[in-house]
């Protein structure tokens, strides 16, 4: 009995199937490039562990694409951030020393101090290093360590809080709310009376939390006159607190930022444009010299290399 005739495709199914793999494979690949760049992170970290004795923690907020569609997405220090770094805090060793690594435009006030408290009572060496910048929020986290590491172009932030000015209003520095209140006196609206109060609340509650982050490491009045200077409206609310400026102020930084911090960096791709606005030749970075147990290529610097080549990037 002659067989079954074995079944036939037109060019039209091959077609077909080819635009459903490819849809699959567009879908999946976000989701498996996602996950190799945990996995160089994470290998990145616990190298850094490795070497340096740290419990390394990272809060780097950038703008990252999501799902498929590759929407764009600003981060911020929220709740979500201050519940698992107090966890990681929570289950590190009382004598290992912990590694903050920064890079933040800041946010909730509340998620800052839970955060910036955590890591003041953690009884082992507080180290935070800032690669590009840790402003607002990541200023008060900051000033919870016992030393401060930023790069040489790295800045801080002054700490004046940010209201709202009604559900829909912009937001504005409470130095200034205040200021315009005291400025109209009697002839101010209700409204404006109500947002100085909480404004000058909002100030005096900022003063307090600096105060007793800084109390031990510079004294009492010392302390207080630098919770003033941060909140007192003197600049505005992106000022960059240099390297050189945060030293003047009586702040524990140096410019010690270990390589892989960078290498780390490079990791949390931006969400890309369409046409880049820097482009340049990668060159390598100069040798450290503050770094005498480092030797060669480290692992981290092997495992960003081969992360780049599976991502395809430069």
């Amino acid at each position: 009995m002659a067989g079954a005739a074995a079944p036939s495709y037109g060019l039209g199914d091959v077609i077909w199937w080819l635009f459903w793999l490819i849809f699959l494979i567009a879908m999946l690949e976000p989701i498996m490039s996602l996950r190799r760049l945990r996995a160089a992170r994470l290998a990145v970290i616990k190298e850094m562990e490795r070497r340096y004795g740290w419990r390394v923690i990272t809060m780097i907020h950038r703008e990252e694409r999501i799902s498929f569609f590759g929407i764009p997405i600003q981060r911020f220090i929220d709740i979500d951030d201050s519940e698992a770094v107090l966890r990681a805090i929570r289950t590190t060793p009382p004598e290992k020393p912990i590694a903050l690594i920064l890079h933040t435009p800041g946010g909730l006030v509340l998620a800052a101090s839970q955060i910036a408290m955590a890591l003041k009572k953690h009884p082992g060496k507080k180290i935070v290093i800032v690669p590009h910048y840790a402003m607002s929020g990541g200023t008060l986290i900051a000033l919870a360590a016992d030393e401060i590491r930023m790069d040489p172009n790295a800045v801080l932030g002054p700490l004046d809080p940010q209201l709202a000015l009604g559900p829909q209003g912009p937001v504005v520095p409470a130095p200034s709310i205040v200021k315009v209140a005291q400025m109209k006196k009697d002839k101010a609206a209700d409204t404006t009376l109500i947002v100085a109060d909480v404004a000058e609340k909002a100030i005096k509650e900022m003063q307090e939390t600096i105060v007793e982050l800084l109390r031990d490491k510079m004294g009492e009045e010392k302390a207080k006159e630098l919770a003033r200077i941060l909140t007192e409206g003197r600049w505005t609310h992106d000022y960059p607190i240099t390297v050189e400026k945060a030293k003047e102020l009586g702040l524990p930084v140096n410019t010690d930022v270990p390589p892989e911090v960078y290498e780390l960096m490079e990791l949390y791709p931006q969400a890309p444009h369409n046409r880049p606005g820097v482009e340049y030749i990668p060159q390598p970075l100069p040798a450290p010299t503050h770094h005498p147990r480092q030797h060669g290529n480290s692992r981290s610097q092997v495992l960003v290399s081969l992360a780049k080549r599976v991502l395809g990037t430069s």
